[in-house]
């Protein structure tokens, strides 16, 4: 039987929950771990929020469940939740928390007004999964410290006009710098992202291979991320920053690469070749063929028969 679903659709409500004070501003808080309280009837639940929430957790003596992922944080690290993902935590010993850290609250209503209402759509790591959580330097965690530390100084000692304002900057810093920081995990991580790299194209190569698009159509990034155990968005920025191409890139340059290879060694006809690729029309094969190559299928074809 599943679990109910606590929906929090405040902040002031997820302040008392905790067993906060009420939050300075009703639409952007900043709370510390270690002021938490932690009823043990709530110890296991699993909740859902209807505002932003930037998370640096550190000595949680138990597994914080992401979606359907569990996840064991032994360590330091940052992660992101979007308005409506649902969460849970999992204390070993119902009701104690070590657990440290900070956490940055922001309702969507915060934002109204201002560039980041858009812009913070485009930071894709709020719809990463949690075994992909931002694993920071201590250098790089000085850094957000220190911007959460500011929020939190506007919040109760200057407000006036200025105030918002300043606010907003100093989030839109700090998802800057997370988006940096992320790149550089990307990177860095080489064995682990060869691998994925490597998983990647036999996914496809098989998929291909099998003829599963006959079927199936063409894979989608969401089929791919699933085969793979990421996160959509994740799958595609660390692909865009170790390659320079993100997942719907891949899938289509796999998809040329078996053309090629079909167009060079058999007669089949090119309607026949964009179908078992996927194609319900051989114009949109055709179509995307020519804008990755610079050819028709049926002039690359010729190019073989000279």
């Amino acid at each position: 039987m599943s679990k109910e679903i606590h929906h929090i659709k405040t902040i002031s409500q997820y302040h008392k929950l905790r067993g906060l004070p009420g939050p300075a501003h009703p639409l952007v808080s900043v709370v510390n771990f270690k002021d938490m309280r932690y009823d043990v009837s709530t110890d296991d639940a699993s909740l859902t929020l209807d505002f932003y929430s930037i998370a640096l957790k550190r000595n949680l003596d138990g597994k914080i469940k992401y979606g359907q992922q569990e996840y064991d944080f032994d360590e330091g690290v940052l992660f992101f939740l979007s308005p409506g993902q649902v969460f849970s935590i999992k204390q070993k010993q119902p009701g104690a928390s070590g657990l440290t850290g900070w956490m940055l609250l922001v309702h969507p209503d915060f934002l109204w007004g201002t560039e980041l209402a858009t812009s913070i759509r485009k930071f894709g790591f709020f719809n990463y999964s949690v075994h992909e959580a931002l694993f920071l330097s201590n250098k790089e965690e000085d850094i957000l410290n220190t911007i959460i530390k500011n929020i939190e100084n506007e919040q109760l000692d200057n407000t006036d006009k200025f105030s918002k304002g300043i606010i907003i900057s100093h989030i839109k810093a700090l998802l800057n710098y997370a988006d940096r920081f992320y790149n550089r995990q990307f990177i860095t991580r080489e064995v682990s992202n060869e691998h994925l790299l490597e998983k990647l194209e036999i996914l496809l190569t098989e998929y291909f291979d099998r003829k599963d698009a006959v079927l199936e159509g063409i894979p989608s990034v969401h089929y791919v991320a699933e085969r793979m155990h990421l996160s959509p968005d994740y799958l595609s920025n660390m692909l865009k920053a170790v390659t320079g191409l993100n997942t719907q890139q891949h899938i289509h340059e796999s998809l040329i690469k078996k053309a090629k290879e079909k167009l060079s060694i058999n007669a089949m006809s090119i309607s026949e070749i964009a179908y078992e690729l996927g194609f319900e029309h051989s114009q949109s094969f055709s179509k995307l063929f020519k804008s990755k190559t610079g050819f028709t299928p049926s002039s690359f074809r010729k190019s073989f028969n000279r």
